[in-house]
This record gives structure tokens, sequence and C-alpha cells, in this order.
């Protein structure tokens, strides 16, 4: 009888659920929007009776071994969800024993960047990898860590947010309530941010001027560059020395072998590697200069949530 695990992703706006198994195949995958409830007794109630089904449906089959959960501000010691901001359910909600008393399978959850990490070590390009950070450059910027082959949680769970170390403490504004926050810098959100300031402060040809403020993407950036769009490439420029300097401040802590960029930004390849590789390099301290790779992730992108959180489960039976 195979072994299964049932990876799930919760997000700001849609849960993403999928049956996987431990060599990081997909066999079936399902999502929802997760506006339609208002309290979490009522989305325990819709997952878990959709979780029954599976169990019904694969019962003469298979084995599933557990549940794994990539959430925001997810609390991997205590299996709970900590006042993320950016869902409705507020304060302290125990997510992964809730989920377990209703399906009567162990439950697994961490934030969602250290899924990630997880599931890089496990399915993608970090296999035999014992040292190395994963980097996602999504609306904000996340991360995890991985040292001595160990995900690096901390004393409550929360260890490794890159995104809300400070790169100026009179800079930008931050959803976390400081200033200065890196993702507010290298991020999808953080790249518009750049362009605007750039478009209002300058006279400087540009075809974003034909886009109105409030519809300026990520997407428009990159596309822009490709055209050789001089604000556009000033933007990626900025955007990489920023992440350059506090990517070469992390190596001072944990001294990876390999420093992954995933998400929507690393897409735009060379348009950000080439100038992160330089500045990450030149502000460098000497002993680790030329030591340590630059790549993007072996992560599908479709699929990378949903298999960093079967990896919870994975990682937690070797």
């Amino acid at each position: 009888m195979k072994k299964l695990a049932i990876g799930i992703d919760i997000g700001g706006t849609n849960v993403s659920c999928g049956i996987v198994t431990n060599d990081g195949a997909i066999i079936s995958k399902f999502s929802f929007p997760i506006k339609d409830f208002e309290t979490i007794e009522s989305f325990i109630v819709y997952l878990s009776e959709e979780i029954k089904k599976i169990l019904e449906e694969y019962k003469a089959t298979a084995k599933f071994t557990g549940i794994g959960i990539g959430a925001p501000n997810g609390n991997y010691y205590n299996g709970s969800i900590e006042y993320a901001p950016n869902l409705k359910w507020k304060g302290v909600i125990p997510l992964a024993s809730m989920l377990s008393k209703e399906t009567d399978l162990p439950v697994l959850l961490t934030n969602d960047a250290n899924a990630a990490a997880l599931g890089e070590m496990i399915y993608g390009n970090a296999k035999g990898v014992k040292d190395f950070i994963m980097v996602t450059l999504g609306t904000g910027l996340g991360s995890g860590f991985v040292a001595n082959g160990e995900l690096i949680l901390g004393h409550d769970g929360f260890a490794g947010e890159l995104g809300h170390t400070i790169f100026d403490p009179n800079g930008r504004s931050c959803n976390c309530g400081r200033k200065g926050c890196l993702e507010t810098y290298s991020s999808a959100s953080g790249i518009v941010r750049t362009v605007k300031e750039m478009l209002l402060n300058s006279d400087e040809a540009s075809i974003l001027r034909k886009i109105s403020l409030d519809k300026l993407s990520s997407e428009n950036i990159y596309k822009a560059a490709l055209e050789n769009d001089a604000v556009a490439i000033k933007a990626f420029d900025y955007t990489a020395y920023v992440l350059g300097i506090m990517l070469a401040n992390a190596v001072a802590i944990t001294s990876p072998k390999v420093i992954f960029l995933f998400g929507g930004l690393a897409n735009a390849g060379d348009l950000l590697f080439k100038p992160v590789k330089t500045y990450f390099e030149e502000h460098l301290l000497a002993l680790y200069k030329n030591k340590i790779e630059l790549k993007p992730s072996g992560l599908p992108e479709n699929d990378a949530a949903i298999l960093g959180a079967a990896a919870l489960v994975w990682n937690s039976k070797q």
C-alpha cells in the first residue's frame, strides 16, 4: 500500500491542496478561495470534509502519513497561525490541532517560506545541500534558513525573517509597523514602489508613464525592462542592490553554500540575478567571496507551495 501526504498552502486569497507522493509527484490537487470563510471554525469544517472525501477515495489503495500546512505566520512548534496580518482570522489560531481532531491525521504546520525551504531540500535543487537559504520574492519577501541539514526555527518558531531585517531605519513604511524592511524594496511590491518614486521624482522618459500609477505591476516593469526602458532597468538594479547587500549580511550569520531565489520577481532571470550577484559579491566579507552560489529554485512554481507543505510530513519521517 503506497504512502501519501496531503500538502496545504494557505494564502491570503486562496487555499491550495494536493495529494503528494514521497518522491514529489502530485497526483491530485484542488483550490478554493479563502474569503468565503468568516470564521476559522467554518474553514475547518469545510477543509476537513474535503480531506475526508480524499481519505475515503483512497482508503483501499493508500495510507496517508499526515497533513502538512504552509501558512503565513505559521509556528512549527505549536501548529498555530499567530497574528497573520493578511488573514481575516485574528490572534492565535491552533490550526494543526483543530484539523487533526477532525481528520484523525497528524498535522504539521510552519510558515510558507520555511515550507518552501523544505520543499527545495527534498524535491528541488537543494538535494544533498546541508547549508542554504531559500528566499521567496513574491508580494513580500519570505525566507527559510537551513544549517547543518536542519531548518532553523529559533526558540519560538519564527527564526529566519530576512524580509523584516532593516535596510534603512528611516526608509519605507512596512506592513509590520516598522520602516525600511528589506521586503519593501526587494519584492514584487517593492519594485513597484521603486518605479513609482522614480516616475514621480524625475522627468525621465519611460514607457511606464503610459500606465497609471495604481495599475503598475512588477510584470509591467519586467516587460519594460526587456524593451530596455531606462527606468525599469534602473528599478531592477536598485532592487538587486538592496537585496545583494542584505544577502551578504545574511551570509555572515549562517555561511550557506547556496542561496536560492524563488517566486515572481526571481522569474525575471538575468535582469535580477546578474546585478544581485554583482552587489552580493561586492559586499561580502572577504572570507566568503566567490564561495556561495546564487541559484534559481528547482521547484515548479505552480506546485511549489503544495510540495513544500507536503515536505513537512516526509521530513518528519526521515
